[in-house]
């Protein structure tokens, strides 16, 4: 048990173990911020993400782009989805009464959703150099099946790399409380920590490092591009995505900051106040990417602004109509009834 509490540090449970011999101490002051972020990032990226897959599946055009903000709003949706259970999880004072299915399923879904987006941007990225700055290939090569092509190889992608998820997880009874954490100890703790290592390290790695250099190279090639060029311009779905990458940047930069700051844990204690005091943040932070994106599409693609004001006319005017017609069935029902007692009162007066 000793070797257990001495090991066992994940992100999700940042704090459960604090030092082995004194138990469990909460961090009630940040478990309660993080609360409220989760919360908050449940209300607005279910119904964020929910418009803006609406608008894209159903009152837009079908473009190459839409393609690309309806997979990345699925992600977003699905990952949210599953907050409750995370939320529950540090009510309970991290007591998981969910069993070993759903704390192996939650952890790979929160894997899917950050691989899943960090892909979706950069192919987002270099579809928009492309579009702009290479105009013949981009019309020949631009399609909306290739785009529903890409966006299966990168869900393929994003599941595989997430499959760890569901290996390494695992529940365990500690403080008489059940933890969802993850399990790389096997029959040293050696083994463990270079299992813990090269998970992290290719999280890290593929998840955002190689994604986000992509991205980086390709918007300066397209800024060194406009700046020489006046044949080419930035749309506004440029800066869009712009702001997508900016905000997944500022959002998940902390958490693998912290990430790789935890792999000093099997060799030195150090930072073990640091990380328990800023990985709650950190993750917190991370989580809330998923109702950033849909209020980035509202307030800076037009085209989704008035697809969506239109839509919300489109309904109110239905609901009026609805409501006229139904008042006006009642008064139709309703006027023969009060007419009935007039009729044999008319035929004995003649």
């Amino acid at each position: 048990m000793e070797d257990w509490e001495n090991y066992t540090y994940d992100y999700l449970e940042y704090g459960v173990f604090e030092e082995p011999e004194q138990g469990y101490i909460q961090k009630e002051p940040l478990h309660i911020i993080s609360v409220v972020i989760y919360s908050i990032s449940f209300v607005l990226g279910v119904i964020g993400n929910g418009i803006v897959i609406w608008v894209t599946a159903f009152k837009s055009k079908r473009t190459v782009n839409s393609v690309w903000l309806q997979n990345l709003a699925m992600a977003d949706f699905v990952f949210v989805l599953f907050l409750p259970f995370y939320i529950d999880y540090v009510l309970r004072d991290f007591h998981w009464s969910f069993g070993l299915v759903m704390c192996k399923l939650n952890s790979f879904v929160l894997m899917v959703n950050m691989y899943a987006s960090v892909l979706f941007l950069m192919v987002l990225s270099l579809d928009r150099y492309i579009s702009l700055v290479h105009l013949t290939e981009s019309h020949r090569l631009r399609t909306v099946r290739r785009a529903w092509y890409i966006c299966g190889g990168v869900w393929g992608v994003a599941v595989a790399l997430s499959v760890p998820s569901l290996i390494f997880r695992d529940i365990l009874p500690l403080h008489n409380k059940v933890v969802c954490f993850n399990n790389f100890y096997s029959h040293d703790r050696h083994t463990g920590a270079m299992r813990h290592i090269a998970m992290v390290t290719v999280r890290t790695v593929v998840g955002f490092l190689l994604p986000f250099s992509a991205i980086t190279v390709s918007s300066i090639l397209l800024a060194v591009r406009v700046r020489r060029s006046d044949s080419v311009r930035m749309p506004n779905f440029s800066r869009t995505i712009s702001a997508l990458i900016l905000a997944f940047l500022l959002c998940w930069a902390p958490f693998h900051i912290f990430s790789l700051m935890e792999l000093s844990m099997h060799s030195s204690l150090q930072l073990h106040a640091v990380l328990t005091t800023g990985f709650p943040l950190a993750t917190s932070l991370a989580f809330f990417n998923s109702c950033v994106n849909p209020l980035i599409y509202v307030l800076l693609a037009k085209k989704v602004r008035l697809l969506l004001k239109q839509s919300c006319l489109e309904i109110a005017k239905r609901s009026i109509q609805g409501i006229s017609q139904s008042i006006s069935a009642t008064e139709s029902v309703s006027a023969p009834v009060s007419c009935a007692p007039e009729e044999p009162i008319a035929l004995t007066t003649v």
